[in-house]
């Protein structure tokens, strides 16, 4: 793959965090694995490896920096796809449990496989649409964290995130740009699911200097 991945140094001076060397072969096969099966189950656009470095890598770990000293955190990736943001998440904190959420089948099925390959044991799948699963008492307040990224607008991002955090937990909703009439929006939405917007954070991609917004919700007692 690309040296990006390879460069500890970008991982470190971006993020204060780098992968060890068991971290660093499940990127580099995760990277394989989605480029064999994108022709079966098309997975994604992003497959030029410097690129799936910046957009699916640091991007799935960029979103949950702040959150890093969780300990054995339960995440729930919502429209999870390709398996992102789970599954960097899932290979960067071991001690966590993630659940990666679709609602098709074929993905799913490849998700799977790719567990298997890597041997990675603190994820599993789930196929559901979101707006049931929250109805589900088993899925229903039970994580510390929800993530999920280019599912729809960031109010229908909430209304699928915040009924599956517990209370005291957080949403992640993974965002490019962001205007103050969506914050307004999401506002008026959150208040009957005991949510508010804990912080709103802005930064760039380091590679391609691309704008990127992550909104933190909070969920009330």
């Amino acid at each position: 793959m690309s040296n990006l991945l390879l460069e500890t140094d970008l991982w470190r001076k971006t993020l204060h965090w780098q992968p060890n060397a068991l971290q660093q072969s499940q990127f580099q096969q995760l990277y394989d694995l989605v480029l064999q099966g994108n022709s079966q189950f098309n997975l994604t656009r992003i497959t030029e490896p410097g690129e799936f470095w910046e957009k699916h890598l640091w991007d799935s770990l960029r979103g949950i920096l702040p959150l890093l000293t969780l300990e054995g955190p339960q995440i729930i990736d919502i429209g999870t796809g390709a398996g992102f943001p789970g599954l960097p998440i899932a290979i960067a904190l071991p001690e966590s449990t993630v659940t990666l959420v679709d609602s098709t089948r074929k993905k799913i099925t490849f998700l799977d496989s790719v567990l298997e390959k890597l041997n990675i044991s603190n994820a599993l799948t789930v196929t559901s649409r979101a707006e049931a699963l929250g109805k589900i008492p088993q899925y229903c307040n039970a994580y510390d964290l929800a993530t999920i990224r280019a599912v729809g607008s960031a109010v229908i991002c909430a209304e699928y995130a915040l009924p599956l955090v517990k209370p005291g937990g957080m949403a992640v909703l993974y965002r490019g740009n962001w205007a103050e009439a969506e914050q307004e929006a999401l506002l008026r939405a959150i208040a009957p699911l005991n949510g508010i917007i804990d912080s709103v954070d802005s930064f760039t991609t380091p590679t391609t200097q691309s704008i990127r917004h992550c909104i933190y919700l909070k969920k009330l007692s």
